[in-house]
């Protein structure tokens, strides 16, 4: 069987050879490494800029970004026919095509959100190394968190106030730099479709620049939501009388901590989200006026095939409506959740409309193609390239960011300065 033949649905006049080829998972590829520069850029806002109302998310959307990172290029291995060719990437890299230079686009950024997370948590690395070093009797548990914690030192104890004040120095120059390899992780995405001269809806300059500020936009989003829910469980955890750990006072603190970075956060999200509905209108303004002899096609699938894809799900319920809910005074933390929630359907609605939507029309010009999301999975096929795939991959970064603040904390990490 046809890669694409369980999942396209076929209408008037197409070629034997054509199916929707690219599925949710490349769908999936975009819209992750979209959340990992969005959530480095938020992070870089206040490591960079000195934004101090985001000190607080700042740290977090940088230990995010980092198990976001590791779950980026998963899409990309469950679509491939043969999984195992896909390290051929990482392995040897290249500038020859857009897909080989992800290899290098990938490690460098890999390589320099490690370094600041180095630099940023080497203290109290060598605050939890330092005490396990010096007892004598440690349990198995405390041997295998001695090794780990000490390992993360590098064997560099130091922790002198100038020492550290190298450290900030190093965190500045880090995020600043990786500003622009993280915008460009994500753009090449866009390159790579709005390169393709052979489809009309892709080919168009401005698809890099609207990938990019979309993502910003995706991250953010995803940062607030994670951010929203892991203080809720504090507070919960507050709650508990049989907790030590909190009080009702500890409760407040949070509470207050939490609305005021969210507010906060919320004006840079609407910066953001203004900019990427500018740019996705523009490009649409754009397609119409210039009216290029693919544009018959393209306004019978913007305007017909696709009509509720685009201006209901995406424009409408991801884009005019959380405009709305940020830009009215008083935002509340219900609200903030319902506004990032849609702003996440927006961004996925659409990278969904660029990838499935770009693939809606044959070559002929005088057919369509329509693609059912496999549900219930049959076979191996329809289990990765399927909601539970897409589902998956999804909720990787959740699972590696709980595994991860055990050793880079978000919460009650005392600043080095």
């Amino acid at each position: 069987m046809v890669h694409g033949e369980l999942w396209t649905v076929k209408e008037l006049f197409v070629t034997p050879n054509e199916y929707i080829y690219w599925s949710v998972q490349i769908v999936m590829y975009p819209f992750m490494t979209g959340l990992v520069a969005g959530a480095f850029v938020l992070s870089s806002l206040y490591h960079v800029f000195g934004i101090k109302a985001l000190k607080d998310i700042a740290r977090f959307a940088l230990v995010f970004s980092f198990a976001l990172l590791f779950a980026a290029p998963v899409p990309i291995i469950l679509h491939l026919q043969h999984p195992l060719r896909g390290v051929n990437v990482m392995m040897t890299p290249h500038f020859t095509s857009a897909i080989a230079a992800f290899g290098i686009v990938f490690s460098a950024y890999g390589a320099i959100v490690a370094s600041e997370l180095w630099f940023l948590y080497r203290k109290h690395f060598v605050d939890v190394a330092l005490p396990l070093k010096e007892k004598q009797d440690k349990t198995p548990g405390e041997w295998f968190k001695f090794i780990i914690f000490c390992t993360l030192t590098l064997g560099v104890y130091d922790i002198s106030e100038e020492s550290l004040h190298r450290d900030e120095k190093a965190i500045k120059v880090l995020a600043g730099l990786g500003i622009p390899v993280a915008c460009f992780l994500h753009g090449y995405a866009g390159f790579i479709f709005g390169s393709v001269k052979a489809n009309a809806l892709w080919m168009t300059p401005l698809m890099p620049v609207i990938f990019i500020m979309s993502a910003v936009v995706s991250g953010i989003a995803l940062c607030m939501l994670t951010y929203i829910l892991t203080m809720e469980i504090r507070k919960y955890l507050a709650c508990r009388k049989q907790s030590p750990t909190y009080s009702p006072e500890c409760r407040e603190e949070i509470k207050s901590v939490e609305i005021n970075v969210i507010k906060m956060t919320s004006r840079y999200l609407l910066f953001f989200l203004t900019f990427a509905i500018s740019l996705e209108l523009l490009d649409l303004i754009f397609r119409g006026y210039t009216a290029v002899k693919s544009w018959d096609v393209l306004r019978s699938v913007i305007y017909g095939k696709d009509f509720t894809d685009i201006f209901i799900l995406q424009y409408g319920l991801g884009n005019l409506i959380p405009f709305i809910l940020f830009l009215t005074p008083g935002i509340t933390i219900k609200r903030a959740v319902i506004g990032v929630l849609l702003v996440l359907f927006g961004v996925f609605m659409m990278r969904w409309n660029v990838v499935i939507g770009g693939q809606a029309f044959s070559l002929t010009f005088a057919g369509y193609m329509h693609y059912h999301l496999p549900i219930i999975p049959h076979n191996m096929e329809t289990l990765k390239e399927g909601l539970f795939g897409a589902l998956g991959v999804f909720i990787m970064p959740f699972v590696l960011f709980y595994f991860m603040v055990k050793i880079f904390p978000v919460f009650g990490l005392k600043e080095s300065h």
